[in-house]
């Protein structure tokens, strides 16, 4: 019984959404075209707030943090920029790009 308990435990602690908040610095490629934007998250459980700082200008990121799934999107020049990725516990992660259906693109991110 209390080894089920501890197995338990352990599941549910590799289940709990690891805490990205603070700085990250992103490389992007989409197409033909990269960059290196910042982000500044602040993650409040599941809950994702930030910003964006990169060559599209500045802009205000809102998001999800559930388990090592992350979801997060901005918008800039009238399109929305819609990242969906893995994190590598709470120091990087790596995903794709959608920019308003009408290009795709990859990233990856390490904490600062």
């Amino acid at each position: 019984m209390i080894r089920r308990f501890v197995l338990f435990v352990l599941w549910a602690l590799s289940m709990a959404a690891a805490d990205i908040s603070g700085s990250w610095t992103f490389s992007v490629q989409i197409a033909d075209i990269t960059g290196s934007p910042k982000f500044r998250f602040e993650q409040k459980g599941e809950e994702l707030t930030g910003s964006y700082s990169g060559q599209l200008g500045e802009a205000k990121v809102t998001g999800t943090v559930k388990a090592n799934e992350v979801e997060f999107r901005f918008e800039a020049g009238g399109y929305p920029f819609i990242y969906k990725g893995t994190l590598e516990g709470d120091k990087a992660m790596k995903g794709k790009i959608d920019v308003a259906g009408q290009a795709e693109g990859s990233f990856t991110g390490k904490k600062d």
